[in-house]
This record gives structure tokens, C-alpha cells and sequence, in this order.
């Protein structure tokens, strides 16, 4: 008996994480939307690049249940707020997450560029929202802890993440369902290589075009620079960032770092002197990859 009780956990332990991909708007429901004529575009070469989003999802990886630790993540890909790198910064981070018992939500989130969005800088954290509410509101089916819920986030979906983290006094959205009665607040944040501020002297020139337009209004640029929003009540976060980072320069997580400090805030980071951008999970890359251990480490210790 006590051979076949080892078999069966071994067994459940190895189940492929459970896959389900759900809309994040009921039908006819999605705030922030026009019709137009532009169509969803995937281009499946090194990376799986998603663009003109006009179906935004969800996409649930779960963890056996046998492994689950009650813990869940957003994860939103990068690409500039041009295009998401969706396996990329996306579906091969929930799958490591599901590796140490995390569930995860792959956020495929409307691009603010889009012909079918109205007020282009609130579509992103629109989804965002929902996104984090739909976990919450799924985690008994789920098994997840509701006040275990984060968000993650690679480049310019850091930006988005950081967003949903310091922009959860209000929703952006008006309330449709039951779903939207869940906090929008994440209990965590995970920053990696993260565009923070809407500075011109540091931040992505293409993410910042992308969001606010080529010629914001200072209010704007002040508002989406993250670093100014960060108050006491800001989520615990772990920031990742490389200094030798040509595209997002470390001086946005250094400027978040700083803020989170002044504001208590307990905060991890982690600079490595060489590594570039857009690295992900950066395996085989020397001791670059050992970074998914240290995100592992900060994890457990809040669970």
C-alpha cells in the first residue's frame, strides 16, 4: 500500500499543469471598445508575437493539486506596448511557476495602439483589472488563496504590472458582473526589466509613445510614471533589472527601488552587471538563470 500511495503522489505530481484559456469581457461587455475593421495578428517565429489584440484573455495554467501552494500570478508579456511576447515573457513563465506550485493567468491584454480601443492608455490596465479579478474570483475552483494573488511583469508589461500596483485606488472600469466585486489590489509585485517611469531621460521611448502619445500632457507622463504613485500601501515587490540593459535603462528600477524604500515598502532587487534586455527566464545563460531561484526564494518566504 505504501508503494502505491508513493506511485499515485509521484503521478500527480507529474499531470501537465491544467490549461484554459477564458475572455476577459462577457460578450458585448468590454469597456473601452469601438468597432473597427483591424484583425488580431500572431506571428509564430522565434517567439510567438501577438498584436492588435482584439479578443483580450486570460489563459489559466494551474498546478497539481497535490503541489498547489495556494499562491496565484498575473503574468503580463512585454513587447513595448506595441505587441506581446506571449510564450516568451507569457505561457513559459506559468509553466516554471507551476514548477513550485504557483498558479498562474496569462494576461493577453489590448494594446493601446489598437483601432478598437477608445482612450488608448486605459485598455492595458483595463485587462489588468479584470485579469487579477478573475483570479480571485475563481480560487476556490482553482485553489488559490485570495490573499495570495500577484502580478508579474517583463518590460513594458513590468510597466503595466507596476500600474496595477499602484493604481488600485480606483477601477478604470465600470462594474459589469459579480467578478468585479474582487480587490484589484495585487498582494505582490515581480518586476522584471521593467519600463517604471514615463521620465523622457530614462524610459522607453516606445512604450511611452505607445501608452501616452507622442506628446502627452505632463499630468499624464507624471500619473503612468510609476515611481511618483508608490505609497505606503504599495505591494511588497521583487525588482529584477541587468545594468548593462541598452532598451529599459536600470534607472527605472533603481528610481522604483528608491520609492518603495522611502515608502517602507519590503522590496527585493537584484542588478546583474551584464545580461542585456528581454531575457526571460534566461536559461543557459550563465549565472543569469540562477535569477528564478532567487524569485523562488522571495516567494516561499511570503507564503
Amino acid at each position: 500500500m505504501k508503494s502505491f500511495s508513493v506511485l499515485v503522489l509521484f503521478l500527480s505530481l507529474s499531470v501537465s499543469a491544467q490549461i484554459k484559456t477564458l475572455p476577459l469581457w462577457p460578450e458585448g461587455k468590454m469597456p473601452n471598445y469601438q468597432k473597427s475593421d483591424e484583425k488580431e495578428e500572431i506571428d509564430v517565429n522565434t517567439i510567438s508575437w501577438i498584436s492588435k489584440v482584439q479578443q483580450p484573455t486570460l489563459e489559466i495554467y494551474l498546478p497539481p493539486q497535490a503541489s498547489a501552494n495556494g499562491q496565484a500570478v498575473l503574468v503580463c508579456p512585454g513587447g513595448g506596448y506595441a505587441g506581446l511576447a506571449y510564450d516568451w515573457e507569457g505561457t513559459e513563465i506559468a509553466k516554471y511557476l507551476n514548477s513550485k506550485g504557483i498558479a498562474a493567468g496569462v494576461l493577453k491584454y489590448r494594446l493601446p495602439g489598437s483601432a478598437s480601443v477608445k482612450e488608448n492608455f486605459k485598455a492595458p490596465l483595463q485587462d489588468a483589472q479584470r485579469g487579477i479579478r478573475m483570479l480571485r474570483a475563481n480560487a476556490s475552483d482553482w485553489n488559490i488563496d485570495k490573499d495570495k494573488v500577484g502580478v508579474m511583469g517583463f518590460s513594458a508589461g513590468g510597466h503595466l504590472a507596476s500600474t496595477l500596483g499602484t493604481h488600485f485606488q480606483d477601477a478604470f472600469y465600470s462594474a459589469i458582473d459579480d467578478i468585479d466585486s474582487e480587490e484589484i489590489r495585487p498582494d505582490f509585485m515581480i518586476l522584471i526589466y521593467p519600463v517604471i517611469s514615463m521620465d523622457p531621460e530614462i524610459t522607453h521611448q516606445g512604450s511611452r509613445d505607445n501608452l501616452l502619445g507622442k506628446n502627452p500632457t505632463t499630468a499624464l507622463e507624471k500619473q503612468f510614471s510609476n515611481d511618483l504613485q508608490v505609497t505606503e500601501n504599495t505591494p511588497t515587490t521583487f525588482i529584477l533589472h541587468t545594468g548593462d540593459d541598452q532598451t529599459v535603462p536600470v534607472e527605472n528600477s533603481l528610481r522604483m527601488y528608491k520609492a518603495l524604500q522611502e515608502n517602507k515598502v519590503q522590496t527585493e532587487m537584484h542588478i546583474y552587471p551584464k545580461g542585456g534586455h528581454g531575457f526571460s527566464l534566461a536559461n543557459g545563460v550563465y549565472y543569469l538563470e540562477s535569477w528564478s531561484e532567487r524569485l523562488t526564494d522571495w516567494l516561499r518566504n511570503l507564503n
